[in-house]
């Protein structure tokens, strides 16, 4: 049966993807769909992803909502600049940033959070050194930068991840 599904969930995720946007629940698209979620889960198959391993479920529910507050309150910043309130002189940059964290997984929810949260972007991973580089919108402190992502998001991920 893993040979024909070897994951499940994502194959099942895939094909209500693919009905939801057809808006469709004929015959026909439930065979592409499903023919699309087989090979998804094939694809993944041969890729082989580690197995993720989730700890301190406290510390994703905190994590969880520090994101959500800081995307609202992000959002919230970049509406005020693109509207011009303030008019002061706004810089941008990229800030180098040392990381501890070495897992794919918490590299990925790490990658998640910097793009989702606006004013930000994660520009590049080095492996080898550990530094990342972000793109600030309204760069003023390069060290509060660094402070903010290693504490705010790189610590509750160590705890998940590690």
């Amino acid at each position: 049966m893993t040979r024909l599904l070897p994951f499940p969930l994502v194959s099942a995720g895939l094909l209500v993807v693919w009905l939801l946007l057809n808006q469709a629940l004929s015959v026909g698209h439930v065979l592409l769909g499903s023919a699309v979620a087989l090979a998804g889960g094939w694809a993944l198959a041969v890729l082989r992803p580690p197995k993720a391993r989730f700890r301190r479920p406290a510390a994703i529910f905190r994590l969880s909502s520090m994101v959500l507050a800081d995307i609202v309150r992000s959002n919230i910043a970049v509406a005020s600049i693109i509207l011009g309130q303030g008019r002061q002189k706004r810089t941008s940059g990229f800030v180098h940033i040392p990381l501890e964290l070495r897992d794919p997984y918490g590299l990925l929810m790490l990658a998640c959070i910097i793009t989702s949260t606006p004013g930000t972007l994660w520009v590049d991973f080095d492996p080898a050194k550990g530094v990342l580089m972000i793109h600030v919108l309204d760069l003023v402190d390069e060290d509060d930068w660094v402070r903010t992502i290693k504490d705010r998001y790189e610590r509750p991920l160590l705890e998940i991840f590690a």
